[in-house]
């Protein structure tokens, strides 16, 4: 009995040891004070299996959610994204006119070059945080 205990931690280290990342995460600043901002940036499973992310969280904003934004019969139509699976050794990229991140009813004013702490929810557990830049333009 104790032998086994002794091994269960093992594998709850190496899948702590291998969690995805968000880089290059930004906010774009609208031109004047609105109630709705969109996040950005590229979230990157280096795992050997699938994350799925199935909701996110900031305490900088009231609500945060994934959306995606596609053509359809010529038309610009945005739908919220239940959840986003990353394949293992693969990406998602939030970009502008893609899929990206609504941030709804800033508690504060955000200034350019401040950073806000996003937590993405994880099927079955756990969570992801992902630092983002506020920035007038795309980098």
């Amino acid at each position: 009995m104790n032998g086994a205990a002794a091994k269960s931690p093992a594998p709850a280290a190496a899948a702590k040891a291998c969690a995805a990342q968000v880089r290059e995460g930004w906010v774009r600043l609208p031109p004047m004070q609105m109630p709705m901002m969109a996040g950005f940036g590229r979230i990157e499973n280096r795992c050997a299996a699938p994350v799925t992310i199935v909701g996110a969280k900031s305490a900088a904003f009231a609500d945060v959610s994934l959306h995606e934004t596609r053509i359809v019969d010529g038309v610009s139509k945005m739908r919220a994204l239940p959840e986003l699976r990353i394949a293992p050794d693969g990406a998602a990229v939030l970009k502008p006119g893609g899929m990206h991140l609504m941030l709804m009813q800033p508690h504060a004013p955000l200034k350019e070059g401040s950073r806000v702490a996003i937590e993405f929810e994880l099927k079955g557990g756990g969570s992801l945080l992902g630092e983002f830049e506020v920035r007038k333009a795309a980098p």
